[in-house]
């Protein structure tokens, strides 16, 4: 089982001409609403991946979180440890995506994730589980996800994204660290290390976290820095329609790989193909592929 403790949004989606610089207006060229957060994002691909998925979260009591929660449901993710509250809106993302590049800013207005995790009880984590966390919860309930995690004996996994400052000593307690490039920067001058190699930087990160350290670099792939040493995985060639999604995709995809014994390059391979395909078709959650779709997609 892997549980995945994190966002659930209804993303609002506006395709754009082109990104607008501060104070300029932009036309739009397409709109569209669909789930996500990267928490639901990631328990999706975990699922997709062909994974039993369980989603802990909290959504408002509104008509936000039926949509917000509608393909989990469809996947036949576990939603017992999601938490409908009366007071909270559904957290939703504000997305404006370039029709030409696919490059993308996003707006995150949390609501009731704000208040992910005040318990322990939605947490049911067992010796040999995996437990797969992000940014976009408070600090407190990551911290205590992955201290709950580390007592029960399961496999923690952290995306430090989107990153902001605690995430240097929250990735001190997690097995797994995932980075994409700005953040991976961004915890290394944090903790101060100095600058070096990709690979030198990553084994010394791994080292000081005790950790194992997963870089995502898009169109360049990914590298992780283990105990059993470096490995890396190519990304496939493709022309990208909208990045939403993609490194959530990765995520859940590199957790479903590693849970079925897959070692770091296999892993990694996969996470990266499912990935590329998440960058093919547009929105997070309805953009992310099926098991079959990534194992016939070969780099």
């Amino acid at each position: 089982m892997i549980t995945i403790a994190g966002s659930i949004n209804l993303d609002l989606v506006a395709r754009v001409d082109h990104l607008p610089a501060p104070g300029e207006t932009v036309s739009g060229v397409g709109y569209a609403e669909a789930p996500g957060g990267k928490g639901a994002n990631q328990a999706l691909a975990a699922r997709r991946a062909g994974h039993e998925v369980r989603m802990a979260g909290c959504t408002g009591d509104d008509a936000n979180a039926d949509a917000a929660l509608s393909l989990l449901d469809g996947a036949s993710v576990d939603l017992s440890a999601v938490r409908r509250l009366a007071e909270e809106p559904t957290g939703v993302a504000l997305i404006l995506v370039d029709a030409e590049t696919g490059e993308n800013q996003i707006a995150v207005v949390p609501g009731a994730n704000a208040r992910v995790l005040e318990g322990t009880d939605d947490l049911i984590l067992s010796a040999g589980n995996a437990l797969l966390l992000q940014m976009e919860i408070p600090d407190t309930a990551v911290a205590r996800a992955l201290e709950a995690a580390r007592a029960a004996g399961a496999v923690s996994y952290l995306n430090i994204a989107p990153f902001r400052p605690a995430a240097a000593e929250l990735a001190r307690h997690a097995d797994v660290v995932i980075a994409n490039e700005t953040e991976f920067a961004a915890l290394t001058g944090e903790i101060g290390l100095a600058d070096d190699s990709i690979d030198a930087q990553m084994a010394r990160l791994a080292a000081e976290l005790k950790a194992a350290i997963v870089l995502t670099l898009g169109a360049d792939g990914a590298f992780a820095a283990t105990a059993d040493g470096m490995a890396r995985a190519a990304s496939p060639a493709i022309e990208p329609v909208d990045t939403v999604g993609a490194g959530d995709t990765f995520c859940g995809y590199l957790a479903a790989a590693r849970a079925e014994g897959k070692d770091w390059p296999e892993a990694l391979d996969l996470a990266c193909r499912a990935g590329a395909l998440a960058c093919l078709t547009e929105g997070a959650q309805p953009s992310i592929p099926d098991r079959a779709r990534v194992d016939a997609f070969k780099a």
